[in-house]
């Protein structure tokens, strides 16, 4: 297994360096194929966010799932302490997930099959650009961006993915229809399905 470990803002030491790779070491005793493991360290520069100081983001690869948990606080050591328990938690779910599907069949089919087609508003963000060349916009300003490789899956395969993710939504191309779609996890504690036609 690959440990990557990376610093946003900040160099790290080779006494962490040497700390991560010795936890992330212990990852393989759940049986879930790991192929790489990036962890991510940011500094936050702003002095009123001392309480999260740091955050450092776990990702583990392998086998065509990424697993990931996140966590900040004032000492990077300890940010790595509550990221890497929340990723042996999601670990832990997937091993067990696994030996449930070989056992009983997947309880997720029936999650899938039970998920609320919703509708969505698109609010569109308006750009103008006055003589001077300077661009004024009007909504949220798009800071992050990402790209993600992505074979098509069914429902009940994105639900899981998002739940080893660990976000409150998941992007995929559904299998059955082929339409760009989201399953979410919604306030009553069950999911929606939003699919996007042209």
């Amino acid at each position: 297994m690959d440990v990557i470990v990376r610093g946003r803002h900040i160099d790290l030491s080779q006494r962490f360096r040497e700390h991560v790779e010795e936890k992330v070491a212990k990852l393989d005793r759940f049986g879930v194929p790991l192929t790489r493991v990036d962890v991510e360290v940011t500094k936050e520069p702003n002095p009123r966010q001392a309480d999260r100081a740091f955050d450092v983001e776990l990702t583990c690869r392998g086998g065509g799932s990424i697993i990931r948990a996140e966590a900040a606080s004032a000492d990077k050591y300890a940010a790595l302490e509550l990221a890497y328990d929340r990723l042996v938690e999601r670990l832990r779910r997937a091993s067990d997930r696994k030996r449930s599907d070989r056992r009983h069949g997947t309880p997720l089919s029936e999650i899938a099959a039970a998920a609320e087609v919703g509708t969505v508003e698109v609010e569109t963000t308006i750009v103008d650009v006055d003589d001077d060349d300077a661009v004024y916009v009007n909504g949220p300003i798009v800071v992050r961006e990402k790209t993600h490789e992505s074979a098509p899956m069914s429902v009940a395969e994105a639900v899981d993915r998002m739940e080893l993710v660990g976000h409150d939504f998941y992007l995929f191309t559904d299998s059955e229809s082929g339409l760009p779609s989201v399953v979410y996890r919604r306030q009553s504690f069950d999911y929606g399905l939003i699919r996007l036609s042209a």
